[in-house]
C-alpha cells in the first residue's frame, strides 16, 4: 500500500486520538502542575463604644480577580506529586530514617493515602487478572465441549455477569452478604462469629472485592478464547487423538499455542481495566477498608468542601504511568515473538 493512502486511512483515527486522548491527556498534566489560589483575606477593624475589634473574610472580589487572571491557578510544580496525599517523599524519608521494623514500616507507609491505595489497586490487578483468565478459559473450554442443544443456556448464564451493570452487580452482591442477609448470615453462622460482616472485616472485603473481580471479568476472557477455540485446526487435534493424546495434553500442546496471541490480548485489556478498579469500591461501600487510584479520583472531584482539581489530576498521570509500566513486558514479549516471527 502506498505511504500517502496508508496515512489518508489511517488520518481520522490519528485525529480522533489526538483530540479524544493525546489533548486530553496533556491537559490533565499540566493542570497538575498547578494549585489552588489561597484566598485573599483582608482585615477590618470595626470600632464601638466599648473598643475596637479586628474581623478577618476573604475578600471575594480580589479572589475572583486573581482567578480570571490565573485560571489554571497558582503553579506549584511537582509539589502536588510529593504531598502527603501522593508519592509522600517526605513522609517516607521520615519513616525510613526511624530505622524501626520492616512490619512497622511497611504499616505506617500504608497508611499513607495514595500507597493505601495503590496496594489495593496492585493486589486487585494482580489476582482477579489471571484468575479471571483462568476461568475465562475452563469455562470456554467447557462450552466448547457441551451437547449444541444446551450450548446456548449454557452461553448465557455464562455472560450474564457481563449483562449486568458493575456497580448494580456489586450492590446486588453486597445486599446478599450483609449482616441479615443470605450470605452474610451463612457466614457467621459457619465462623461462629457473630460480629463478621462485611464493613468490619477488611480481609473479608478485600476477598469479597477480588472474588467480585473475578467472577465479573471471567466473561471477556471466555468470549475471546471460545471466538479462538473455533480457530483451532480439527485436523490437528484429530491428528493428536491418534497419536494417543489425552484431553489435557491436546489442551496444553494443541489449543493454548493457538490461544496465545489471544491470551496476550486479554492480559493487555485486563490489565489496564483492573488497575482503574472503581465501581466495586463504591458499590460494596468499602471505602473504610479498600481503596483505589480511582476512587482516589473520585474523591478528590467530589469533596464536601472543595473539588482537588489538582490533587486529581497527578492521581490521573500516576495512573496512567502505572498502567505503562504494567503493559511493558507484556508490549516487549509481543515485540520479540513478532521480531521471531519476522524473521
Amino acid at each position: 500500500m502506498p505511504h500517502r493512502t496508508f496515512l489518508m486511512f489511517i488520518l481520522p483515527s490519528l485525529l480522533a486520538m489526538l483530540v479524544f486522548i493525546a489533548a486530553p491527556v496533556v491537559s490533565v498534566a499540566i493542570q497538575s502542575l498547578f494549585v489552588a489560589h489561597d484566598k485573599v483575606m483582608v482585615s477590618v477593624q470595626s470600632c464601638g463604644p466599648f473598643g475596637c475589634t479586628t474581623d478577618v473574610h476573604v475578600d471575594t472580589k480580589a479572589t475572583e480577580a486573581l482567578q480570571k487572571q490565573q485560571p489554571l491557578g497558582k503553579f506549584n510544580g511537582l509539589g502536588t506529586y510529593t504531598d502527603r496525599n501522593h508519592l509522600a517523599f517526605a513522609e517516607i524519608g521520615a519513616i525510613l530514617s526511624d530505622n524501626s521494623g520492616l512490619g512497622d514500616v511497611a504499616v505506617r507507609i500504608y497508611a499513607l493515602p495514595f500507597y493505601r491505595a495503590l496496594s489495593f489497586t496492585l493486589v486487585y490487578t494482580f489476582v482477579v487478572t489471571p484468575l479471571a483468565m483462568l476461568l475465562g478459559f475452563v469455562i470456554a473450554l467447557s462450552v466448547n465441549a457441551v451437547s449444541p442443544w444446551i450450548k446456548g443456556p449454557v452461553i448465557f448464564f455464562s455472560l450474564l455477569p457481563m449483562i449486568i451493570t458493575p456497580i448494580i452487580g456489586s450492590l446486588i452482591v453486597y445486599w446478599m452478604i450483609d449482616a441479615d442477609a443470605i450470605l452474610g448470615s451463612a457466614l457467621q453462622d459457619l465462623f461462629h462469629d457473630p460480629n463478621l460482616y462485611l464493613k468490619a472485616s477488611p480481609v473479608l472485603t478485600w476477598i469479597v472485592l477480588l472474588c467480585y473481580g473475578v467472577w465479573t471479568n471471567g466473561p471477556f476472557s471466555f468470549v475471546v478464547f471460545y471466538a479462538g477455540l473455533q480457530m483451532v485446526p480439527k485436523d490437528t487435534l484429530e491428528s493428536a487423538m491418534i497419536d494417543g493424546a489425552n484431553r489435557w495434553e491436546r489442551v496444553r500442546f494443541v489449543v493454548m499455542p493457538y490461544l496465545t496471541p489471544l491470551a496476550t490480548f486479554v492480559a493487555l485489556v485486563q490489565l489496564m481495566d483492573n488497575f482503574r478498579v472503581f465501581e466495586p469500591i463504591v458499590g460494596f461501600n468499602a471505602q473504610a477498608n479498600a481503596s483505589s487510584l480511582s476512587y482516589s479520583i473520585y474523591s478528590d472531584l467530589n469533596g464536601q468542601f472543595s473539588q482537588l482539581f489538582s490533587s486529581a489530576a497527578a492521581t490521573s498521570m500516576l495512573t496512567i504511568l502505572g498502567v505503562i509500566i504494567l503493559l511493558i513486558p507484556v508490549l516487549m514479549r509481543t515485540w520479540r515473538e513478532f521480531n521471531l516471527k519476522a524473521a
